[in-house]
């Protein structure tokens, strides 16, 4: 593989070079899925290093990554103030017209009594991305000037926590899916808001994107030595050693299997404490809200004075009559078979984790990968009931309230991603514990 290419020297010191150019030692990592132990090697703009046993991307390298995080957090937190300033979606039907704006979708859920479902939406879609290019940009700030700000470590640490909860994507998704749903009973107005949250929402993703944490954490406290002794094409457990889950540094621990990482902070555990019982627990909480989630309706709608109470499998079944099969089918698949092939595909894997085969263990990886993915994408129903309530308020006309499975659905969702964290998948990779044998008296 080629040298990495030097950046000008008129750049910033962050952007110079990329730190395996100014190290002439080896960097190592520990895989967060498997536990290998690995050398980084040099690595030139667009290219990412891989882990050799389970294929996880470790670390993407960018060119200019502190301009380039910088300039594309402001614009997305331009394009937000500008969504949340202008109209976002109207609709018209016999005479009677509504507007709102994008945090009437939250804030329209707290006069219908659901104040817990109205926060989840509003720190989604809004709070949490706000809050997170915030960070971007403090951050790069500092790293541009040189002077980085006294929490930059802390901020970073955050970044890490915050970007599985940011679901501006999925948000759009639920805008789109309502559209179709209404298209049929009103005339739908796109306002201006409604096209810059697109915008942002592409921007955002960009952001995430962008953000190269190895170069970052580089930039922010440079790279300590990996403890001594550590030896790569290994496991990191019976070393003694684990690889930092926010920054990515192998570290050793101590005797009890604990620390904490010299560079950020963050704790450190042999394995995640509790790992397969946490993750059962959650599994168990979420099955049981699975059944009023799908019992009891999700919205009500109200047509003339005639309320239509409606689950989301009846939803799903409304659609296929009108027509709509694409619309069926990705409500389908985000509310019925997302949630409960995850509640199955991690059950699963709490089962085999104890008694994995390495055989296996590289396919059993993937399928945490997929269910760890997918498992955000099942707010849409929420966000659809969210926008429909706020949209759809024209009196014994037309109006749309949610139901009591509205706070079961979005409970399971935000349940089964826990447990998609608390299982750690180096377990599959773990050689199986022998078991004990008994030892009689001798006689």
């Amino acid at each position: 593989m080629p040298p990495p290419i030097p950046l000008p020297g008129s750049a910033p010191l962050v952007d110079q070079s990329p730190p395996e150019s100014r190290h002439s030692r080896r960097r190592l990592r520990a895989c967060h899925q498997c536990d290998w132990v690995m050398a980084l090697p040099p690595l030139r703009s667009g290219e990412q290093a891989t882990c050799p046993r389970c294929g996880h991307a470790e670390v993407r390298r960018h060119r200019y990554p502190a301009q380039r995080s910088m300039a594309l957090a402001v614009a997305s937190l331009v394009t937000l103030l500008l969504a949340i300033s202008y109209p976002f979606l109207g609709f018209t039907v016999k005479g009677v017209s509504n507007h709102i704006e994008l945090t009437q979708s939250a804030t329209q859920l707290i006069g219908y009594h659901e104040p817990v479902v109205a926060i989840a939406v509003l720190l989604t879609i809004l709070v949490l991305p706000a809050l997170y290019l915030c960070g971007v940009i403090l951050l790069q700030i500092g790293l541009l000037t040189g002077r980085p700000l006294p929490l930059s470590r802390v901020i970073a640490r955050s970044l890490a926590h915050l970007e599985p909860w940011m679901m501006a994507d999925v948000f759009l998704v639920g805008t789109l899916v309502s559209l179709i749903k209404i298209a049929g009973l009103a005339q739908v107005d796109l306002g201006s808001g409604f096209w810059a949250f697109g915008v942002f929402v592409i921007l955002l993703v960009a952001t995430s994107q962008s953000v190269d944490r190895d170069w970052l954490w580089f930039a922010l406290a440079g790279e300590p030595s990996a403890p001594d002794g550590s030896r790569t094409g290994q496991t990191a457990a019976p070393q003694g050693l684990t690889g930092c889950h926010t920054c990515g540094l192998v570290n050793r621990l101590d005797a009890r299997g604990k620390g904490r990482c010299q560079r950020c902070g963050e704790p450190l555990h042999h394995r995640r404490p509790l790992s397969l019982q946490r993750t059962w627990a959650l599994i168990a909480a979420a099955a049981v809200l699975y059944i009023p989630a799908n019992v009891y309706p999700i919205m009500t709608t109200t047509s003339f004075g005639r309320p239509d109470p409606s689950t989301i499998i009846g939803g799903v079944v409304k659609l296929i009559e009108m027509g709509s099969w694409p619309v069926a089918l990705v409500i389908l698949v985000a509310s019925v078979i997302v949630p409960l092939g995850k509640l199955i595909a991690l059950a699963w894997l709490c089962l085999v984790a104890p008694r994995a085969h390495r055989m296996n263990a590289l396919a059993r990886t993937r399928l945490y990968r997929l269910t760890e993915f997918i498992g955000r994408w099942s707010m849409v129903d929420i966000f659809v009931v969210a926008i429909l309530v706020a949209l759809i308020r024209a009196g014994n006309l037309m109006s749309i309230t949610p139901g009591p499975a509205a706070l079961a659905f979005g409970a399971v969702v935000v349940i089964t991603m826990l447990a998609a964290m608390s299982f750690d998948p180096r377990l599959i990779w773990d050689e199986p514990a022998e078991p004990k044998r008994k030892r009689g008296r001798l006689r």
